[in-house]
């Protein structure tokens, strides 16, 4: 681990704020994987509760998918920020529909 921290570069900035950026969103997609594990196993638990599967994918799109597109997207392909910021806006407001899908919609019943 250590190693691969002694690798990091930071052009144009400190190198302590991008080790700080870089845990603080290992942390987020860490919880909010934990916080959807926590929904399934309550959605899995019986009939009825299609509700907490909807929260739960809401939560990921909300979170964890836009997470790893920010750093996947520009490491891996050649989309430039306007593409990104479209992807990334758009699984956002995908996981905000799924989460008012489990509290209004036919989830919620």
């Amino acid at each position: 681990m250590f190693a691969l921290l002694g690798q990091v570069r930071a052009p144009g900035a400190d190198l302590s704020i991008a080790i700080s950026v870089f845990v603080l969103s290992a942390v987020s997609i860490v919880l909010s994987g934990v916080i959807a594990v926590v929904l399934v196993r309550g959605y899995r638990r019986g009939p009825g509760r299609t509700g907490m599967l909807w929260l739960a994918v809401g939560l990921l799109l909300l979170t964890t998918v836009p997470e790893l597109l920010r750093i996947a997207l520009p490491t891996v392909t050649g989309v430039d920020t306007v593409g990104r910021s479209i992807l990334v806006s758009a699984t956002e407001l995908a996981g905000l529909g799924a989460i008012l899908w489990s509290v209004f919609g036919e989830g919620a019943r």
